[in-house]
């Protein structure tokens, strides 16, 4: 899952309000609306830039890249002259087209997980349930070397090595200006796994006591007695202030990912979501317990 995966890595928010995904999306959104309210069909638009009604789905979903001459030639299909409008939608596109900060890192990562990186690091709100590992914003170096390096860190390469100063510069989306609400519930058998050993899970404890002391961090643990009730495995949900964003549930399995987004879908995970914060301590009891843990080691 995306806290615990060697190559689920994202990072800063930029200036402009939201990586190139999120953009992306946006724009795709805002030319939906000029489509519709220009009364034509996505055929039609598709036919008019060469392409399909399926690429005009994907270009207003935002699932792929723009070209400026498409955006160029469907807003004179939709009747968009004004030269002020028009500039303000190409220098959208622009913007939607710039590589994120981790294009460096592509190599070491899926295709399918890039998106991901662009959401997580626009997203207000992340809400996330771990049964198996610390999440990845929450690892400490150490931690997170054990997890890339399958057991084995004194025989980590290069490779290994990359993928843990990725996750290190992710963590960063947690303690920049305007940082997202980050509330995350995880199964106490997470705390149990010594993972890395005894020191890196000491370490690994006195981190999480101190990083969930910041106002925007919640931490939850669920005890072994209602473990494995309300979730069948990790997942995430993130919430977006731009209300052309629509919320998505992230599942990540062993070759792939998927993205959920129908309202069924994100009530259903809402739900579970709600269930795992009353089954889980309360966060001052999940601290107490980490401390109690802690002394157990």
């Amino acid at each position: 899952m995306v806290g615990h995966t060697p190559s689920d890595e994202t990072g800063r928010r930029d200036q402009t309000g939201g990586g190139p995904t999120a953009r992306r999306i946006i724009l795709g959104a805002q030319l939906r609306r000029l489509r519709e309210a220009a009364g034509i069909t996505r055929a039609a638009a598709g036919y008019a830039i060469r392409g399909s009604e399926s690429k005009i789905s994907r270009l207003e979903l935002g699932r792929v890249g723009f070209k400026s001459r498409d955006v160029a030639d469907l807003l004179t299909l939709y009747g968009v002259t004004e030269p002020a409008e028009r500039d303000a939608v190409m220098a959208m596109v622009l913007r939607s087209n710039e590589r994120g900060w981790w294009h460096r890192y592509s190599d070491l990562m899926p295709a399918w997980f890039q998106d991901y990186v662009g959401l997580e690091e626009s997203a207000a709100r992340i809400m996330a349930y771990e049964a198996q590992f610390v999440p990845g914003l929450l690892q400490t170096k150490e931690y997170c070397l054990a997890v890339a390096s399958h057991g084995r860190p004194d025989v980590a390469s290069q490779e290994v090595q990359r993928r843990v100063a990725l996750r290190m510069q992710r963590q960063r989306v947690l303690h920049r200006p305007g940082a997202p609400k980050f509330w995350v519930v995880i199964d106490e058998s997470v705390l149990r796994r010594p993972i890395g050993g005894r020191n890196v899970m000491l370490h690994q404890l006195d981190h999480l006591l101190e990083i969930t002391r910041l106002p925007h961090v919640v931490l939850q643990v669920v005890p072994y007695q209602l473990s494995g009730y309300a979730a069948e495995g990790s997942f995430a949900m993130l919430r977006f202030a731009e209300p052309e964003l629509p919320d998505v549930v992230y599942i990540e399995h062993l070759t792939g990912a998927l993205y959920l987004d129908r309202l069924d879908e994100l009530e259903r995970y809402g739900r579970v979501f709600d269930r795992l914060t009353v089954d889980a301590e309360p966060p001052e009891s999940s601290r107490a317990l980490l401390a109690k843990l802690r002394a157990e080691i």
